[in-house]
């Protein structure tokens, strides 16, 4: 293997904002130890616990930059709960002011929920383990 993956960056508007918005989402994440993010930073990043309790999610960099987002992400993040189910969390996110933008949740209790942070970046949330477990693939 010739590379491996440091971080996934986001442009932003507000670095420190969005950073910290994202915190709020990512069970455990924090600033870089030694290094916090302030407002006016124009680079805000955070990172997963230590204990690896994240799975494989890496870091996320917030980067300010002057143009607005403009089309869909090509990248986007999905979301697996830990402690509640796809539609607790959908809820929990919607009220610490995301933006539903597409509902792909089936009859059946599958699918995902598409959603977008405060700037616009889109991200889903999927069924928890626990209801994957439940009901099969």
């Amino acid at each position: 293997m010739a590379c491996r993956i440091s971080h996934t960056s986001f442009d932003a508007h507000d670095a420190y904002a969005q950073s910290e918005w994202w915190k709020q989402v990512l069970t455990g994440y924090t600033d870089v130890p030694g290094d916090p993010n302030e407002p006016g930073h124009d680079e805000c990043m955070i990172v997963p616990p230590a204990d690896g309790s994240a799975g494989a999610a890496g870091p996320l960099l917030f980067l300010e930059v002057p143009e607005g987002k403009s089309v869909k992400n090509r990248l986007h993040l999905d979301l697996r709960p830990t402690d509640r189910s796809r539609d607790e969390e959908v809820e929990r996110v919607v009220g610490l002011g995301a933006t539903a933008l597409d509902d792909r949740r089936t009859p059946d209790g599958k699918g995902w929920v598409v959603l977008a942070d405060p700037e616009g970046n889109e991200f889903c949330i999927l069924r928890s383990d626990a209801e994957v477990a439940g009901q099969g693939h």
